[in-house]
């Protein structure tokens, strides 16, 4: 695989370690700037409502800008929001930062996606998206882990200082890594061409799944860490390392997702999208003890992240004319996702139904995004079968007129 991929996953590796680390220095956050942990809370929000926001905006109005200045571009905002993040004097400033953190995520991916598909032969275009993302699950292993330990004995924003020298190496990386002729923008009718491009139902259905898939995971994993404390037994103290196994389970269903799509994507998509189901449906059942439930958020990884690759590949497909615009729409969808399941799981929580009700609900949502994947594939099948007897009428009348002669 060529080096410039890991130009890709540094940024990923970046963007990830951001994304979540907020999560783990709530307490920390709130001590400081004297809020309330909800309210702090409204720090995460604001970094997904930046990704769902800039994700497909920054990927049209750059449309027509090489992709290599497009990334070096995306970083330096990265870097901006995160060092405005460290020196934000109160919370208004901070969830202003946040935001303007969240905007380059969407559009990073999805852009670097595209690049990533185009330094590599057809055949491996699956395996160079996997690789880009895997910054973003090892972030989970080791970034998220390690920046949470800085933040809370150095204090939250000495994190985000780190995070930003993170995107320092990354703008390096990428201007040194990624070949510049190989990142120019495919032609394009603006702005208006680009949007155009989304109309697809193919597109759209292909965005629908990774609402309802990727919310199956978030259903649960929201909720986790009572599910792990609660349910299975283990101590507080124990929860970042299992939450550490969680990324490596992501980590492998994003290698294995990778390179099974490039054989098959579709058929990887169902896998992954069934072994979701599977999984998430026996969590009560895995959660009794601590052996399975560290099986169990192992496993969520793996099932969630095999689907990853088939899906922004697909998307990518869909929106041939634009792929870097719908690339970029995929990841607000997966914020979306995030989102959204945290609010069903959430749901469950609140009705009473139990500590690992969540799981449940998340495994229907899992089966909703089966549904939508398997209304895409007829869909599909209709179009092919529709443009082959498009063709063959227009063969017809030639080949009836030399038989007549």
């Amino acid at each position: 695989m060529p080096l410039a991929l890991l130009a890709l996953a540094v940024g990923a590796f970046g963007i990830g370690t951001t994304e979540f680390v907020m999560m783990g220095l709530l307490p920390e956050v709130a001590d400081d700037l004297d809020i309330s942990i909800p309210t702090a809370g409204h720090l995460v929000s604001a970094y997904a409502l930046g990704v769902v926001i800039g994700a497909p905006l920054l990927a049209a109005v750059t449309a027509r800008m090489s992709r290599r200045t497009v990334l070096i571009s995306l970083m330096v905002l990265f870097v901006a929001g995160n060092a405005v993040s460290a020196f934000a004097p109160g919370y208004d400033s901070l969830l202003a930062a946040r935001f303007l953190s969240g905007l380059p995520h969407g559009a990073f991916f999805g852009v670097g996606a595209v690049v990533a598909t185009n330094l590599v032969a057809p055949d491996r275009k699956a395996r160079s998206v996997s690789l880009m993302f895997l910054g973003l699950t090892v972030a989970n292993i080791a970034g998220v882990p390690v920046a949470t330990l800085v933040g809370q004995h150095l204090g939250w924003r000495a994190t985000f200082l780190g995070v930003s020298v993170i995107g320092l190496a990354a703008i390096g990386a990428l201007a040194l890594l990624i070949p510049a002729d190989h990142t120019h923008a495919a032609p394009t009718s603006g702005l208006r061409g680009e949007l155009v491009a989304l109309r697809s139902l193919p597109v759209w259905l292909a965005l629908g799944t990774t609402v309802a898939g990727f919310g199956a995971l978030f259903s649960a994993y929201s909720y986790v860490t009572p599910m792990l404390t609660d349910s299975a037994g283990y101590a507080d103290s124990s929860v970042t390392l299992l939450l550490a196994l969680f990324g490596v389970g992501a980590t492998i269903g994003n290698l294995l997702g990778g390179r099974l799509a490039d054989v098959a994507m579709r058929r990887t998509l169902f896998g992954g999208l069934t072994s979701l189901v599977a999984v998430l449906a026996l969590f009560p059942l895995l959660m009794r003890t601590q052996w399975s439930g560290a099986l169990a958020v192992v496993l969520l990884g793996v099932a969630a992240f095999v689907a990853g690759s088939p899906l922004n590949l697909m998307v990518m497909e869909k929106a041939s004319s634009a792929p870097s615009l719908a690339s970029s729409a995929n990841q607000a969808a997966f914020n979306l996702a995030n989102a959204g399941g945290a609010w069903i799981g959430g749901l469950a929580l609140t009705a009473g139904l139990g500590v690992t009700s969540p799981a449940v609900a998340g495994a229907g949502l899992a089966v909703l995004g089966l549904g939508v994947a398997a209304v895409a594939a007829v869909v599909d099948r209709r179009r092919e079968s529709s443009r082959a007897g498009h063709v063959v009428a227009a063969h017809t009348p030639e080949r009836s007129g030399v038989l007549h002669h």
